[in-house]
């Protein structure tokens, strides 16, 4: 009798835990954005997995098995939203565009860019300073240019005034 319960218990939450990873994988598909897409993949996929190993836990009864499934639940239960979170605050600091149906954008006009993942930028007057790929600041000036702005590089004081002086001869 307790082998029929076990049975029906390991085929219920392993059933179940597959429903969960397929609508994680159905989320993926259907999300009209990257950061919809992480959460849904996050919640279900980390419940759907869950499910499957705590299913093969019930499975294989021996105690040294179950101990090493059971880290692993806690171990995805602790890292898969912490790096989901991760990827999504660096997604939108890389400038990966929400959804255009999002009502609410917290960090939008957030002074923390500069401690967040080591990017440093700030808007003073109108310009914009930000690092490029090899790590030069750049500063868009946004009230001189095209609608975009212009994109200057700033190597200090010195190269400033060399800049004013060549325009001064000609």
């Amino acid at each position: 009798m307790m082998s029929a319960i076990a049975d029906y218990t390991l085929v219920g939450l392993i059933s179940l835990g597959t429903v969960f990873v397929f609508l994680a994988g159905l989320g993926v598909l259907r999300m009209p954005d990257l950061y919809l897409r992480i959460s849904v993949t996050t919640k279900a996929a980390t419940l759907g997995i869950g499910l499957i190993l705590f299913g093969a836990a019930i499975h294989f009864t021996e105690t040294s098995v179950t101990t090493r499934i059971l880290a692993i639940i806690l171990f995805l239960l602790l890292t898969a939203p912490v790096s989901a979170h991760l990827i999504g605050k660096a997604s939108y600091f890389v400038g990966v565009p929400l959804w255009h149906k999002t009502v609410i954008d917290e960090l939008k006009d957030s002074d923390k860019a500069e401690s967040l993942l080591g990017i440093r930028s700030g808007k003073k007057d109108n310009k914009e300073v930000v690092l490029d790929s090899e790590g030069d600041e750049v500063i868009i000036d946004r009230t001189i240019g095209d609608e975009h702005g212009e994109h200057k590089k700033d190597d200090g004081p010195e190269a400033n005034d060399k800049d004013d002086g060549e325009k001064d001869k000609k």
